[in-house]
């Protein structure tokens, strides 16, 4: 039997024979990447608000050292840069092309949090140019460069922790003990949810690109268009050229905290219901939006997104909850959980101490997420197991991406439970890829 200690070891270092397998390097061998005591060099690449305040976090901790900065906006570069300078109290290398900041041989790790569609891209161009990589959520834009990031990470035998930083909040890892150990009996359902009140983006107008942005470097891999003034910074989270909508945003978080309770790989159906409802404006994916995910055990799993009424659900603007036959057990936005029985009594309430902001764009849980970051460091210096890496962060992403992918095609979806493909569907099938503008297609 698995003891609270076991179980504790073990989900904190994830699963040893997906990240140190994977790579065909054993726990010794990780270790003389770096040193055990050697500082650890990292570059970020998109800093405007989530990577600017990744980098600080670097910069924080112990054996780090933030070297490079990179971002396509001069006023984000230099605005981090000088952040990070601060708090480390030495000079920053400064870029806006990430190609070129791969070209620095001294760096370990990159941290990639630029928008959605430069993601998988930038993660293999790092892991080429033999970094490892911190990578955001999404782990990619479509299915098929999740896979291609799985392959690239044994090929070059580099490391990618997803940004999906609550699979290392030590309470968070209690509540799926609670759910292994049986405290809620058998799982039969699971419910996340997200909910905000955005504000309309408007109707964008063709403008001169402004002084401060390469538009070029900032659309990278995606297909070419004219700037407008309602897509930089944030709004493109909205648009499918680039962005992959709330339940990539933010779905992604509490659809994986199911997913890792109930211990499911790939559905076997998956349907989306929604649309932009509440403004006429230039926004393309849905404002509200619910996709149910079926698997072949007899288990179903449900996520809300509601961006625009930011009505709550169980009292809390972001969760997940665990529906059993013996009770239920939530998991909101914050480093803590709630068991409950059938009679809907709280049989136990373990909180955090730690005040976090679901809603807050840029650093919602600095102190938490160092674990996330931490358990990185372990995995380069001493081969600890990755809490996140790319095979799990890879199964997470496809779970939300396939119900974007029903949504945008209008109907049910039949999926393969052993490698989560979409079967007998050739319009669906082609969201499986994304479109390249030419010359930046990811090879091996």
């Amino acid at each position: 039997m698995t003891t609270r200690r076991d179980f504790l070891k073990q989900a904190l270092t994830g699963t040893a024979m997906l990240s140190l397998g994977g790579l065909g390097l054993s726990a010794k061998s990780y270790a003389k990447v770096v040193g055990a005591n050697e500082r650890i060099r990292v570059g970020a690449v998109g800093v405007h608000s989530r990577g600017s305040a990744l980098a600080k976090n670097f910069a924080k901790i112990s054996g780090c050292e933030v070297t490079n900065i990179c971002d396509v906006d001069s006023r984000s570069l230099a605005k981090c840069a000088a952040a990070v300078e601060k708090i480390q109290n030495n000079k920053v290398k400064r870029e806006k092309d990430v190609r070129k900041m791969l070209e620095d041989k001294d760096m370990d790790v990159v941290i990639i949090a630029t928008p959605d569609h430069w993601h998988a891209p930038a993660a293999l161009m790092a892991m080429k140019a033999g970094k490892h990589v911190y990578l955001e959520k999404p782990c990619s834009y479509a299915p098929h460069q999740g896979e291609i990031l799985i392959q690239a990470a044994a090929k070059y035998r580099r490391l990618i922790q997803m940004g999906n930083q609550r699979r290392s909040w030590p309470n968070v890892i209690a509540g799926i003990e609670e759910i292994r150990q049986g405290t809620i009996g058998r799982v039969c359902f699971g419910k996340a949810w997200y909910t905000n009140n955005r504000k309309p983006i408007g109707i964008g107008k063709e403008v001169p690109v402004p002084e401060w942005l390469d538009w070029e470097l900032w659309q990278g891999p995606a297909k070419r268009t004219a700037f407008k003034d309602n897509y930089v910074h944030y709004n493109w989270h909205w648009f499918w050229r680039w962005g992959t909508g709330e339940a990539l945003n933010n779905g992604t978080h509490m659809v994986d905290i199911l997913r890792w309770g109930m211990e499911e790989e790939y559905p076997s159906l998956v349907n989306s219901a929604g649309g932009r409802y509440y403004y006429k404006d230039d926004w393309e994916c849905p404002d509200t939006q619910v996709i149910n995910l079926e698997f072949e055990d007899g288990k179903a799993i449900t996520w809300e997104g509601r961006s625009c009424n930011g009505r709550t659900v169980e009292g809390a603007p972001v969760g997940a909850m665990f529906y059993g036959e013996k009770g239920s057990l939530l998991i909101t936005g914050a480093n803590a959980y709630k068991v409950y029985d059938l009679k809907n009594n709280v049989v136990k309430d373990v909180k955090s101490n730690v005040e976090i902001d679901p809603r807050n764009l840029l650093n919602p849980s600095e102190s938490l997420d160092a674990f996330h970051i931490q358990n990185l460091f372990d995995a380069i210096r001493k081969g600890t197991p990755l809490n996140s890496d790319i095979v799990s962060g890879h199964k997470s992403t496809l779970m939300v991406q396939l119900g974007n992918i029903a949504q945008r095609v209008q109907r049910t979806l039949r999926i393969d439970p052993l490698n989560g493909h979409i079967l007998g569907d050739k319009q669906a099938n082609k969201l499986w890829t994304a479109e390249y503008e030419k010359g930046w297609e990811m090879t091996l």
